[in-house]
This record gives C-alpha cells, structure tokens and sequence, in this order.
C-alpha cells in the first residue's frame, strides 16, 4: 500500500515564493481596514496628542518627540504582527502554507516585506507630520529621522513575528508585550539617561535594540551631520531585525496546540 506524503519545504529562501507571501499578506490586510488604521493612523495620532499635551513647552516636545516617533511605529507593528501571524497559524493557515514548497523562511521573509511595506508608509506619514505640521525641531535631516523610524517599525515588526510562535491565543500574544516592549521602554533612555541608571540596569539595557534606536533619534535630534554614533545604532538596529527574524524562521511552527 503506497502512501503520499506533502512536498517537503525548501529550505533555501527563495524571492518569488517571498515575493507571493508577501502578496498574500498585503491582499488580506487591504479587507482588514482596522488594522490599517491601527498601523498608519495610530502612531500619528500619538504624536498629535503629546505635541499638545506639552503646548505650553515646545521644547519638552522637541526633547522626547523624536524619540517617541521611533518608538510609537516599533509598538505597533509588534502588536498586529504577532497577533495576524498568530491568527494565520491558529485558523490552519500557516499548516496549509507550510505543506506546499514553501520554506519557513521564504514565509517570514513574505511577512516581513509584507508588514515592510506598511512601515515605510507608517513611518513616512509620522515623520513628516511631526516635522512639517507638528513642528518638531530638529538639527539633522528629516530623511535621517525616517529612516531610523523605518528601521524602528521593521525591527517591531521581527520581534511581532518571533514572540508569536511561543503565544497560543491572540490574548497570549498581547501579554507579551509587557515581557518585551516594556523593559525596554524603561531603560531605553527616555526616562532617565542611561548612564545615571544603576550599573546593573545600565548594562541590560546596552544590549536592548529599543536603546540604539533612542540614542539614533537623539543623534539626529542634535546633530547636523552623520555622525559615528549614529551610524552604529542604525546598525545595531538593522542587526537585532534581522537577527531575530531568523530566530522568528526558526522557531516557527505549523500550527498551535
């Protein structure tokens, strides 16, 4: 008696099945309007409520804003990312996915691009309302300042992708973020300078991606150029992205149990 068994998934990345992922991704968020407004509107929204929660001190703004624009994208992407990436494996999709040709990391790479594409636009609409509407005073480039938020949103969206495949619920994968986000938001720098924090905090917080895309912000926020400092938080970042979108291609399972 003969049996059949399902295509076994390449292992190698390939760009068109990617590509196909990604193109499947981007046709179901076109019909899913809340979370687009979530990815776009929400980080904007933010960034309007702080800019007039200080009106009486514009450079309390210009301080903390820049920073926030990084960390606001960083936020959200984390949140639909891990929840839609979730929602695909417990509806048997990812199961259905995986028994084709597909390789885990032909699937990452296709959310990546996918959420990838949403976070320039997210990034570029926060940006530019918070430099040319919002008023936020800054001595560098506002080009700069995207592209740290860009990286900023990717880096959400690689961490969304890796902390899914250990939540069973969608209730699981929001409980992560106070495990994940949240440390890093308080030693991050935004609060306190991290060189006056306790040596212990200071040291954890040296190897916390959300740190380097603090300090980058706070480069451009200060500088008129390019500076050393900056281009190794943007490397630092673009790293921890990629880094752990492979933990993301390795962890990740079929279905939940």
């Amino acid at each position: 008696m003969s049996t059949t068994t399902a295509p076994a998934a390449t292992s190698a990345l390939n760009l068109s099945r990617a590509t196909a992922t990604a193109t499947r991704v981007v046709r179901q968020l076109r019909h899913d309007p809340r979370t687009i407004a979530l990815l776009l509107l929400i980080p904007c929204v933010m960034l309007l409520l702080l800019r007039y929660v200080f009106d009486g001190s514009p450079r309390t703004f210009d301080t903390i804003g820049a920073s926030l624009l990084g960390i606001f994208p960083l936020i959200t992407m984390f949140l639909v990312t891990s929840i839609a990436t979730l929602r695909e494996r417990t509806s048997g999709t990812l199961e259905r996915l995986l028994a084709l040709p597909l390789g885990k990391g032909d699937l990452i790479a296709g959310y990546a691009l996918a959420f990838g594409a949403l976070a320039i636009v997210q990034s570029a609409l926060a940006t530019g309302l918070a430099v040319w509407f919002l008023g936020l005073d800054i001595n560098g480039s506002p080009w700069l300042l995207l592209l740290v938020a860009l990286l900023d949103a990717l880096l959400g969206t690689a961490l969304g992708l890796f902390v899914s495949a250990f939540a069973a619920s969608e209730f699981q994968a929001v409980q992560f973020m106070p495990a994940v986000i949240f440390p890093q938001l308080l030693l991050c720098g935004l609060f306190a300078p991290r060189s006056t924090m306790h040596p212990v905090l200071a040291g954890i917080s040296d190897v916390l991606p959300m740190s380097y895309a603090v300090d980058g912000m706070n480069e451009v926020l200060h500088h008129t150029d390019m500076t050393g400092t900056f281009v190794r938080d943007v490397l630092v970042v673009a790293g921890c992205a990629v880094l752990v979108l492979g933990l993301g291609a390795a962890t990740l399972r079929r279905r939940t149990v």
